[in-house]
Protein backbone atom coordinates (compact mmCIF):
# COMPACT_ATOMS: atom_id res chain seq x y z
CA UNK A 1 0.00 0.00 0.00
CA UNK A 2 0.97 3.61 -0.31
CA UNK A 3 2.31 5.34 2.81
CA UNK A 4 -0.55 7.84 2.62
CA UNK A 5 -3.09 4.99 2.88
CA UNK A 6 -1.21 3.60 5.88
CA UNK A 7 -1.64 7.00 7.58
CA UNK A 8 -5.38 6.97 6.78
CA UNK A 9 -5.70 3.50 8.33
CA UNK A 10 -3.70 4.55 11.38
CA UNK A 11 -5.94 7.59 11.92
CA UNK A 12 -9.21 5.81 11.16
CA UNK A 13 -11.63 5.10 14.01
CA UNK A 14 -12.55 1.88 12.17
CA UNK A 15 -10.74 -1.42 12.63
CA UNK A 16 -9.16 -1.93 9.19
CA UNK A 17 -7.27 -5.17 8.70
CA UNK A 18 -3.64 -4.98 7.57
CA UNK A 19 -1.26 -7.82 6.80
CA UNK A 20 2.48 -8.13 6.35
CA UNK A 21 3.58 -11.33 4.63
CA UNK A 22 0.26 -12.98 5.50
CA UNK A 23 0.41 -12.04 9.19
CA UNK A 24 -2.06 -9.59 10.77
CA UNK A 25 -0.35 -6.43 12.00
CA UNK A 26 -1.22 -3.11 13.61
CA UNK A 27 0.31 0.08 12.26
CA UNK A 28 2.02 2.06 15.04
CA UNK A 29 3.39 4.95 12.98
CA UNK A 30 4.16 6.00 9.42
CA UNK A 31 7.03 8.11 8.10
CA UNK A 32 5.82 9.77 4.90
CA UNK A 33 9.33 10.98 4.03
CA UNK A 34 10.82 7.49 3.95
CA UNK A 35 7.62 5.61 3.10
CA UNK A 36 8.21 3.29 6.04
CA UNK A 37 5.76 2.09 8.67
CA UNK A 38 6.40 0.80 12.17
CA UNK A 39 4.14 -2.19 12.78
CA UNK A 40 3.67 -5.02 15.26
CA UNK A 41 1.94 -8.36 14.86
CA UNK A 42 -1.45 -8.49 16.54
CA UNK A 43 -0.35 -11.52 18.56
CA UNK A 44 3.01 -10.00 19.55
CA UNK A 45 2.63 -6.30 20.47
CA UNK A 46 6.01 -6.12 22.19
CA UNK A 47 7.90 -6.82 18.93
CA UNK A 48 7.67 -3.98 16.45
CA UNK A 49 9.48 -3.63 13.16
CA UNK A 50 9.98 -0.97 10.51
CA UNK A 51 9.00 -2.00 6.99
CA UNK A 52 8.31 -0.28 3.68
CA UNK A 53 4.61 0.62 3.59
CA UNK A 54 4.53 -0.99 0.13
CA UNK A 55 4.87 -4.38 1.84
CA UNK A 56 1.61 -3.87 3.76
CA UNK A 57 -1.66 -5.20 2.39
CA UNK A 58 -5.10 -3.96 3.34
CA UNK A 59 -7.52 -6.79 4.15
CA UNK A 60 -11.21 -6.30 3.40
Amino acid sequence: MQAERAVQILQSPDNIGVQLEGQSVWIDSVDLETGEATVHRTDSPEHSQVVPASQLKEVH
